[in-house]
């Protein structure tokens, strides 16, 4: 056990004591199935000095190093002896359940002073029972019959419930449900649902708050530290007016608490889940959901049918037609070619804004209602997150049409699984001159750390300069993997596979080469794409071999979710599961179910992308070479985690088979090689 000095000074302790701890005979040896990892031990000191020193750390430290634990340890220690509260934020789900019930109770065992941990999530997930008590007194004049039945089946489990969380509920509730039951920031607070009301979220926060080590995901952090900082700028910008600004308690705000230190798991991530939560976004689907919150013109239901507000049903029911008629429009002038999901929008003035009137006098007619309800706090509550968000969209749409945010880029997508609606994003070209000054403060410590943060070679300036990690107090390492891959890996290449999916022959010869390869594995196989359509082709030209050789195949999109196919994938052997996007990171399937990785294409972002094209046209501005600079590099990364799929143990073995010849035919091709780990490779056909 590490015993806690009362004199405990993190400045000459901390990183003696983690060396200690993570040595063959130091205290995880005490911890069943623990194994000294020199790289461990290399990576938990580095983490403990960039503490002890105030300092910011990007490391990358290969699969297999134990990352989770190498940082948790020396977060704790100083955490406690520090009284600094430690937030980690990783990417998935998978990991955030690793942390939370595997390796902090752990340390929880082996460390003599108590400390405590706590999941964060956001408020949506959480059941409000001053919501659900409205919802069940008004449910004639907002649900329908089927959505009745859904609300007295969140209510029987209300009853049964321990945390009130929706991944806590047996089945997943009607969406329009759900967001009339679930906390909702200014509808539940602290003073409307205090420590006595029974609310979920309101409990689970004040853990959150009391707890030393906080885990959530990079789109939650990205939210809360931007209305954080939002706030900051409210609160500073009134001290001005009032000239009673308060240096001492801006010199102690943190990230997301007063006092934390911030720790990224899956870093690689963090600039494009930034830039999805730091950019502007209005939906079609989101909008329609507002407004019928208010009135449903199919089912006759929503706050107005409660309040028997007809000026509220007439002009709700009026704009609801309008918003279809506008973003009808704004599809009409866009061209997304031949199966694309995204228009880059280069001018102002794409249509004209036929929404902001509306939406304005919706918004006062709201503000009104609200004022008028004196004996229904919920209700007057709801109204006002209604005007809020109906103000935020309209806000929105006017940026968006005005394209009045300079260095942005603006995008049309259609959305959903039959690409109906339609949303308009505007996000940074240059993310990094945001993220640097947002998370590598002079006065905090953010360490951020990956399997795949480089993209070859001995340095990790290409993630720097995407994360903005430049200037002083902020240091860089890279710790090698400790598996074998000479023993346990081994990659093939296909030199005669066709170059382009448009040439003739492609999706046959893809066909071909990927039945030969999990025919060599008997089934047990990843195969990764990278365009959905394709895989699609792909599944329907070689259903009927898996089938034949008794391979269950999985393929993405049909009908059941993730989580589901990666479980079915263990349990049924020899299952071949086809996935895109989602599954070339972020997934560990340890053991013999998964002994083969087959990559379709080299990742490449589609050179048309908005965000993509955007970033290049900087690039070459600024007189860069936009492919080496920026998209060679980012299929490099990607490419790391899809192959970084197979080996997860030291007693994991077997193969990847790339597809793409361009990567034996392009003098490109060499970088890509000589990023993936050393072990034999073959070239076949």
């Amino acid at each position: 056990m590490i015993a806690l000095r009362e004199d405990y000074d993190p400045e000459d302790s901390l990183r003696a004591q983690v060396k200690e701890m993570f040595s063959p005979d130091g205290l995880l040896g005490k911890a069943r199935n623990f194994e000294f990892r020199a790289e461990q031990q290399i990576l938990a000191t580095a983490v403990a000095r960039a503490l002890d020193d105030g300092r910011h750390l990007l490391a990358e430290a290969g699969t297999g190093v134990g990352k989770s634990l190498a940082y948790l340890a020396p977060a704790v220690l100083h955490a406690l002896g520090a009284k600094q509260k430690a937030v980690v934020s990783t990417h998935t789900i998978n990991l955030q359940e690793q942390l939370i019930y595997k390796d902090i109770p752990i340390l929880q065992k082996l460390l003599d002073q108590d400390f405590t941990a706590a999941l964060f999530k956001g408020r949506q997930n959480y059941l409000c029972p001053r919501r659900l008590q409205r919802a069940l007194q008004q449910s004639g004049d907002l649900f329908t019959g089927p959505e009745q039945s859904s609300l007295e089946a969140i209510h029987y489990w209300s009853l049964r419930t321990s945390d009130g969380s929706l991944s806590d509920l047996p089945r997943d509730p009607e969406h329009n449900v759900w967001s009339q039951v679930c906390s909702e920031a200014h509808i539940c607070t602290p003073k409307t649902c205090g420590p006595d009301s029974g609310c979920f979220y309101q409990a689970a926060r004040r853990e959150v708050n009391a707890a030393n080590v906080v885990v959530l995901n990079h789109a939650l952090f990205f939210v809360l530290l931007g209305a954080a900082m939002a706030e900051q700028q409210t609160r500073a910008a009134a001290d001005v007016e009032n000239e009673q600004a308060d240096a001492d308690e801006e010199a102690n705000g943190g990230y997301l608490f007063d006092d934390d230190f911030v720790i990224f798991d899956e870093a690689h991530t963090v600039e494009s889940v930034a830039a999805r939560q730091i950019g502007l976004g209005v939906s079609q689907y989101g909008l329609r959901q507002s407004l019928q919150r208010l009135y449903n013109p199919r089912t006759k239901k929503g706050l107005w049918t409660v309040m028997r507000h007809a000026e509220g049903v007439r002009m709700t029911d009026e704009l609801l037609e309008n918003v279809e008629a506008f973003f009808d429009g704004v599809g009409r002038r866009v061209d997304f070619g031949r199966g694309g999901r995204e228009c880059r929008i280069r001018e102002p003035g794409l249509v004209v804004d036929t929404l902001g009137a509306s939406l304005d006098n919706l918004c006062g007619l709201i503000g009104e209602a609200a004022m008028r309800v004196e004996d229904d706090e919920i209700t007057r509550a709801e109204l006002a997150d209604l005007g809020r968000r109906l103000t935020d969209a309209r806000d929105g749409i006017g940026v968006f049409i005005e394209q009045s945010q300079s260095n942005q880029v603006y995008w049309v997508e259609r959305t959903g699984k039959t690409e109906t609606n339609l949303a308009l994003h505007a996000a940074p070209i240059d993310l990094s001159e945001i993220l640097g000054p947002m998370l590598f403060r002079p006065d905090r410590t953010v360490i951020m750390t990956s399997a795949t943060l480089s993209v070859g070679g001995n340095e990790l300036g290409y993630f720097r300069n995407r994360v903005g990690a430049h200037g002083p107090g902020i240091d860089a390492m890279q710790v090698g993997s400790p598996f074998d891959y000479q023993r346990q890996m081994k990659l093939y290449l296909t030199p005669t596979m066709p170059e382009s999916p448009r040439a003739p022959g492609y999706e046959e010869a893809l066909a071909k080469w990927i039945m030969h390869f999990v025919g060599e594995s008997q089934g047990r196989a990843f195969v990764l794409f990278t365009n959905y359509r394709m895989m699609q082709n792909i599944a329907q030209r070689t259903r009927d071999f898996f089938q034949d050789n008794g391979w269950p195949l999985l393929v993405q999109g049909e009908g059941i979710s993730r989580r589901k196919m990666l479980e079915n994938f263990k349990a049924q052997v020899g299952s071949v599961l086809f996935g895109t996007e989602s599954f070339w990171s972020g997934v560990d399937v340890p053991g013999e179910a998964l002994s083969n990785v087959i990559i379709t294409q080299l990742p490449f972002a589609p050179p048309d992308s908005p965000a993509t094209e955007a970033r290049c046209e900087l690039i070459k501005e600024r007189g860069g070479d936009p492919f080496s600079e920026y998209s060679l590099p980012e299929a490099i990364l990607k490419l790391r985690q899809g192959v970084g799929r197979l080996i997860r143990t030291r007693s994991d073995q077997g193969t990847v088979a790339i597809l793409d010849s361009r990567v034996v035919r392009k003098p490109y091709g060499r970088a890509f090689l000589n990023a993936l780990p050393k072990c034999p490779v073959e070239k076949v056909g």
